[in-house]
């Protein structure tokens, strides 16, 4: 899981920091960096993970927009200017399913069983989809990233076994329910129930909403 080494300014900033965090869980749950990531929250280190990202196809412009800031001390407009750019990065990874890596990631997260029956694909489907014998459809696509963000929101407060429990679990705020009986068949990111999940996920990891 994503580690944080150090904590430089402007990252000394509880606002900034929680955000530029949000930035780097996401990235990482969609695999976009190294599995065992360790980061410095500072400019560079922020730059070099929207370096990343925008390999990636997603946010270019905010890689452009963090290579524009220079010192640790950031004024009134430097500072707002950053929320924003770590504010634009969270909405387009949020936005932005990346089967190819999030198969890697949650490969290692999610044991297969475990991970088909999240998606509601067989086994056989997430083994084709996972060596890229056959394109993810674009429904699959999107749940793939859904547990991706899931993943993300509770990176920190949980390794990868408590990540595997927490969707096991009943829930009292789920209507008695585990996470994973409430994906049902044919389940959508958008519908009720994957909705109330994500938000049980954020709410109890104090992960801050785009």
């Amino acid at each position: 899981m994503i580690q944080v080494k150090s904590i430089e300014r402007p990252f000394t900033d509880p606002e900034l920091a929680g955000r530029a965090f949000g930035v780097f869980k996401r990235a990482h749950a969609m695999g976009l960096l190294d599995d065992d990531a360790t980061v410095d929250l500072n400019l560079a280190g922020l730059q070099g993970v929207l370096r990343l990202v925008s390999k990636a196809g997603i946010g270019q412009d905010a890689e452009l927009s963090a290579k524009a800031l220079r010192g640790d001390r950031l004024d009134g407009a430097s500072r707002k200017a950053l929320l924003a750019t770590l504010l634009s990065v969270m909405e387009a990874l949020e936005a932005s399913p990346s089967p190819d890596s999030e198969w890697r990631r949650l490969s290692g997260v999610f044991e297969p069983e475990q991970l088909a029956k999240l998606l509601d694909i067989s086994a056989a489907s997430l083994r084709r989809y996972q060596s890229n014998v056959r394109a993810t459809p674009d429904e699959v696509a999107a749940r793939l990233h859904f547990l991706a963000l899931v993943t993300a929101d509770l990176n920190g407060a949980y390794n990868e076994i408590g990540i595997r429990r927490w969707f096991q679990r009943k829930r009292t705020l789920l209507d008695g329910h585990a996470p994973e009986q409430v994906l049902r068949a044919g389940w959508a990111p958008e519908d009720a129930g994957p909705t109330r999940v994500r938000d049980l996920a954020r709410s109890l990891t104090g992960t801050p909403a785009t």
